[in-house]
């Protein structure tokens, strides 16, 4: 690094100047939901991001005197955490589409309507997704295969799919924060210096309240509320319209197992879900040959190409199966990468120029307490989730800012662990433009302004983590590191 780096890097940056592009960024946002509506993140928001990306970009090399390739340099360098993450969205798109022209997710809709009830259809759709992330340790592997399925049983029995999503994400949430195969839940331990397991036991004083409001919030909306103006007739038709246009068994349901089985084996996400799909074009080839064109070889392929690529459609006279059935595809996909693209552009130029680090180094000084050192914590992961777009990043940065603050007050590390994920793990997916809410968003089919309001638990576990340390609850003293949290 040369001299004139390391100067520009000591250069004061005062806070008005770095909250520029912020306040550059929340107009761009505002006026983009208040014309756009639901359809903002088709355009308006990635352009408001880039917008924002621009202005802080000018500020360092104005203001700040920084090389302005240089920080582009680095801005481009922090866009490669993402990269997993859009592959991972991109073959998810493929998988879905294989899996409808497979009769994988008809068949899981088909069978789902005939078990599931109405009054506990949230209920139980909230369980499930926190059985399976937990086994798997996976948030996004979850919505993508189970999420999917769940939210055509919630579209066939009438239920408003924001609603259907926050049930999905509030258990794909938890079993992700509470598994010991989910990356979060080792990152945050990590970075800090706590252990793993002692991390997960630590997290039981925030999480279990926060899943048992959530449960019972579902579970009260699911018995008085009336989904939609679908009655045992309508769902009936949908089952019926399912039957008649594909082959369905039990059997395909082993192929969303079989990913199942595959994540909770350690295999990584993207080889787990290439299988997935291609065990979705072996069924559509061996129980739905009457959706693969003329039968030849060249048309079979083309077909299946097509859709992973394109999308499935289907036409067959009812619009509720229709909209049901009709997605999927790497280019559905092609919005939310540009998104997360944006998003990380943004938050790399931020970071890049040191106006981020600016932002939370304000919050780190308001600190007075334990109670508000945690709820700093918190806050300053929530703050990287809006600003750098990444999970990873509102875990590892603030973990390493606040590592210190911690260790001063005499706090065990597992205080600081628990906090990262109460903030940063859960959140993320809250964020239009964040890579996990554009995730959620594009799997799922329903907008992140649509489904966060129904996101109970995401929004519970910062909120009773403040809380409990407002109270002094549950908080772990370092000098006695074997004693389980008591109060400050």
């Amino acid at each position: 690094m040369t001299n004139t780096t390391q100067e520009t890097e000591t250069t004061p940056r005062p806070l008005w100047v770095c909250l520029i592009p912020i306040i550059v960024l929340i107009v761009g946002l505002v006026i983009n939901a208040r014309l756009f509506h639901d359809n903002a993140s088709y355009g308006g928001n990635q352009l408001a991001l880039l917008m924002a990306a621009m202005v802080a970009g000018a500020i360092g090399h104005f203001v700040f005197h920084m090389d302005f390739k240089e920080t582009q340099g680095r801005a481009i360098r922090s866009i490669i955490l993402a990269m997993e993450g859009v592959i991972i969205l991109l073959i998810v798109g493929a998988l879905i589409s294989l899996w409808i022209i497979s009769g994988v997710v008809p068949a899981m809709v088909y069978y789902g309507i005939q078990m599931i009830g109405p009054s506990v259809f949230l209920l139980v759709a909230c369980l499930v997704c926190s059985i399976v992330s937990i086994s798997i340790g996976s948030s996004w592997s979850t919505m993508g295969t189970v999420g999917v399925a769940l939210i055509g049983i919630g579209q066939a029995l009438g239920f408003p799919l924001p609603l259907v999503a926050g049930a999905i994400i509030s258990g794909a949430y938890f079993g992700d924060k509470m598994s010991p195969l989910s990356d979060t839940t080792n990152l945050a331990p990590g970075v800090v210096g706590s252990e793993l397991f002692i991390h997960i036991r630590n997290m039981f004083y925030t999480t279990i309240p926060a899943i048992t409001l959530s449960l019972i919030a579902f579970g009260v909306i699911g018995l008085f509320y009336k989904p939609g103006e679908m009655d045992a007739a309508e769902t009936g038709t949908i089952q019926a319209v399912i039957a008649a246009e594909f082959n369905l068994s039990p059997w395909l349901l082993l192929v969303p197992a079989s990913v199942i089985v595959l994540a909770a084996r350690r295999v990584p996400p993207i080889p787990a879900l290439v299988i997935g799909g291609l065990l979705g074009a072996g069924c559509a080839l061996v129980t739905q040959r009457q959706l693969l064109g003329d039968g030849s070889a060249s048309s079979v392929y083309m077909t299946l190409i097509t859709t992973a690529y394109d999308g499935f459609t289907i036409e067959t006279g009812n619009e509720a199966v229709d909209d049901l059935l009709s997605r999927g595809g790497m280019m559905s996909m092609a919005n939310t990468v540009l998104l997360i693209l944006m998003a990380m552009l943004f938050g790399g130029v931020m970071e890049a120029t040191g106006m981020l680090q600016r932002i939370a180094q304000a919050l780190l000084g308001r600190v007075r307490g334990v109670g508000s050192l945690i709820g700093a914590t918190v806050g300053t992961c929530v703050m990287f989730n809006i600003i750098a777009a990444e999970q990873y990043l509102a875990i590892v940065i603030p973990g390493r800012m606040y590592r210190d603050a911690f260790d001063k007050q005499g706090l065990d590390p597992r205080n600081l662990s628990r906090a990262l994920e109460d903030g940063g793990t859960v959140t993320s997916v809250l964020v239009p433009w964040n890579t996990c809410g554009a995730f959620a968003a594009g799997v799922l089919g329903v907008s992140a302004y649509a489904y966060a309001p129904f996101c109970f638990f995401n929004w519970l576990s910062p909120i009773i983590s403040i809380f409990m340390a407002g109270f002094g609850v549950a908080i772990t003293r370092k000098l006695d590191e074997a004693a389980e949290p008591s109060a400050a």
